[in-house]
């Protein structure tokens, strides 16, 4: 089980290094494989938490709270993601990829989706794309 769980996180990371180049994960907790996986395929990574997220080599990370966040220090980001986030987090990541200008693709816990799922990407496990400019 470990396996196929890891396995959603890898092929996450291979679809967002294939689309993307400046990202950033908003949540990450303490499950940072998707950053670190981006981070190696050589996209810049940033990662926000509201605790003090993890070290992981290659991402910038820092405090911050989706629902009034620091919007300077997402700049040039041209995707926002977040993996398993409470589907309450949806509206503020919308709000957020929009004031910036990127798109917003969230990976759902279970079969959790927010109002229509926004546009469905498969890419082995589903992502929802809820904003693109």
């Amino acid at each position: 089980m470990v396996f196929a769980y890891k396995r959603i996180e890898a092929r996450i990371g291979e679809y967002i290094a294939a689309h993307y180049h400046n990202v950033i994960e908003v949540g990450i907790g303490r499950n940072t494989d998707v950053a670190a996986l981006c981070a190696r395929a050589g996209l810049r990574v940033r990662a926000t938490d509201i605790r003090e997220p993890p070290e992981v080599p290659g991402v910038e990370s820092r405090v911050d709270d989706v629902y009034a966040p620091d919007l300077p220090w997402y700049a040039g980001a041209d995707l926002v993601y977040a993996v398993r986030p409470g589907v309450e987090m949806v509206p503020p990541l919308i709000d957020l990829a929009r004031a910036i200008g990127c798109d917003l693709i969230v990976y759902h816990l279970g079969n959790e989706i927010y109002e229509n799922g926004g546009e469905i990407i498969d890419c082995g496990p589903v992502l929802h794309r809820y904003y693109r400019p």
